[in-house]
């Protein structure tokens, strides 16, 4: 039972994980720190796909499902869970440049609000100067 509690979380983690890789720079539209931490989450999952570096969490859900007497993912998470049922096999590419599309209007997106966000700044001080120097009269 508890390593197929551990296989579970792995799995919703993974989820969130992969939630966050493709909509998490939209975060950065109103936190500009938030930018950072998913440069380096989606930095790491193009590393998985393209150089095929290990998964910590597909590690983690493969052992709590060979502890567990379950069939192990072979191909990792995405092939088990997705391909196939998210999109056809035969749409694997496709559907990782729309991830990839995704990604870059967000960083585009924080790039264009973070540009207000100096331009407003930049501005700010004449309009309190305006504002207390009216008050004053």
């Amino acid at each position: 039972m508890l390593y197929l509690f551990i296989g579970h979380a792995a799995a919703l983690l993974h989820f969130l994980f992969l939630g966050y890789v493709v909509f998490g720079g939209f975060l950065a539209w109103r936190r500009p720190q938030a930018i950072r931490p998913h440069l380096f989450v989606a930095a790491y999952a193009v590393g998985i796909v393209l150089i095929d570096w290990p998964c910590v969490l597909t590690e983690l859900e493969n052992w709590a499902r060979a502890m567990g007497g379950r069939e192990v993912m072979r191909y990792g998470f995405i092939d088990h869970y997705l391909t196939g049922t998210l999109y056809a096999r035969e749409d694997l590419l496709a559907s990782r440049v729309v991830m990839g599309a995704v990604v870059a209007a967000s960083w585009a997106g924080a790039l264009v609000c973070e540009r207000a966000r100096k331009g407003r700044s930049a501005e700010a001080p004449d309009q309190r100067l305006t504002a207390v120097t009216l008050s004053r009269r």
